[in-house]
């Protein structure tokens, strides 16, 4: 029994039951011929209905394209005659389904509509494609909204949560997650960071008691862990083997990270009151008879963290009572005194030898050091600058304009005084 006329399946471009033609007319102003059928026009899109519904519109739509649309009108009309449950499977590109999209939204073709935002929606893009998806979507309006949900600002409470859990796993609070776990750690300290760059958001995730918590546990978890480790040199019974020596680099490394992340979250001062508080037991080890010889490295990575420091009080970025300052600045000039000579003569041997203190961090710590300096109470300077002149190595760091400063504020001061008895002896005379 045939199908009554309406009911007969159709095929897209089926010349023996089309009853209208579509004109796809390019920029050369060159028609291409499509048989159709009213019927499937009718049902599946809003512009073709108000075409054909118009009495003076005949059996034939024109439409103009460019060269570059002509595919996209073509699988447009290729998939008004598929029926629905096989739409979303003919899909097979985002560059396509953009470009089908944008026809089917302004041919009112609801259905495809539909199907190319579930699409979109769901499939990954790569770079260039979410550049393209954003810029079209733009253009689409709230109806295709839905296809940027991955990309859309979430709510402050949640930008916390993901901000806490990075920082619990970047700082192994619970411990870490092998096999994997450097590599995943090092992934979550650099999405801190990068979370932690300037966007309006930032400002109220870091002011956030609970984070700043989280934060600081993450550092006395981080300064433990390297304490640990450090120590277990002295028990080590093979100091020079490779791996040692990384274990230690990287907890290092991780307290570097941490010194870089908490000035944006105006916790530095927090780093350096732990780095001033494991300094002594961290220079007991590392100045170990075992070790006069090696580590390197590690020597290298404790003058680059303390130099962060110094720079850190040196320039006032954090402040210390003066005590704290001297302290600081007594505890660790020796050794980098100490230890500059060192690496450049093991430099002079082995042209290879990497690690070397270059000019950028000499210029940074010394800069460090002097404005440190002079800034201390009179007397702790010259504590400091007469200890600096009866050492061997007073090439560096070079203290000679601090020196020249208390030197000049040192004749100041006494002219001032002096000065100052001469008015109290002239007012005394006087009376």
């Amino acid at each position: 029994m045939d199908l009554p006329a309406a009911a007969k399946p159709c095929s897209f471009g089926d010349k023996s039951t089309s009853d209208v033609i579509l004109r796809l007319i390019n920029d050369e102003g060159r028609p291409e011929w499509f048989y159709s059928h009213s019927s499937v026009l009718v049902s599946k899109g809003g512009f073709f209905a108000d075409q054909l519904s118009n009495p003076h519109s005949g059996s034939c739509i024109e439409i103009q394209c460019s060269d570059s649309t002509y595919d996209h009108h073509v699988n447009l009309l290729r998939l008004l005659y598929l029926p629905t449950d096989l739409l979303l499977d003919s899909l097979d590109s985002v560059q396509s389904v953009l470009g089908v999209l944008h026809l089917a939204v302004a041919f009112r073709c609801e259905v495809v509509t539909n199907c190319c935002i579930q699409y979109l929606e769901a499939v990954p893009w790569d770079d260039k494609e979410e550049e393209q998806i954003i810029k079209t979507v733009s253009k689409l309006g709230p109806i295709a909204m839905p296809i940027l949900a991955r990309i859309q600002p979430v709510d402050l409470s949640a930008t916390k949560n993901v901000f806490i859990s990075a920082v619990r796993f970047a700082t192994s609070i619970g411990g870490s997650c092998p096999p994997f776990g450097d590599e995943l750690k090092t992934s979550a300290q650099e999405q801190v960071e990068f979370m932690l760059g300037g966007d309006e958001e930032t400002p109220l995730v870091t002011a956030d008691d609970e984070v700043k918590s989280v934060i600081k546990l993450g550092l006395t978890q981080v300064c433990l862990s390297f304490e640990n480790e450090l120590s277990s040199l002295l028990v080590v019974s093979d100091i020079t083997a490779e791996t040692v020596e990384n274990r230690i680099l990287q907890s290092l490394s991780d307290l570097e990270w941490m010194c870089n992340i908490l000035p944006k979250m105006d916790l530095m001062k927090d780093f350096v009151y732990s780095w001033g508080d494991m300094s002594c037991k961290v220079l007991g080890i590392i100045e170990d008879k075992k070790l006069d010889n090696a580590m390197w490295g590690l020597k290298l990575k404790l003058i680059e963290v303390t130099g962060k420091v110094l720079e850190a009080v040196g320039y006032g970025n954090v402040i210390l009572p003066a005590p704290c300052r001297v302290q600081l600045l007594k505890t660790w000039l020796p050794y980098i005194r100490k230890i500059k000579p060192l690496l450049d003569a093991e430099g002079n041997k082995d042209t290879d030898f990497p690690h070397k203190m270059d000019e950028d961090l000499c210029q940074n710590i010394e800069g460090a050091i002097v404005s440190l300096l002079l800034a201390l109470p009179s007397n702790d300077q010259a504590d400091i600058l007469s200890d600096w002149m009866e050492t061997e190595q007073v090439k560096y760091p070079d203290l000679s304009e601090a020196f020249e400063i208390w030197c000049y504020r040192t004749k100041s001061a006494k002219r001032r005084l002096m000065e100052g008895l001469d008015r109290v002896g002239n007012t005394t005379i006087s009376l």
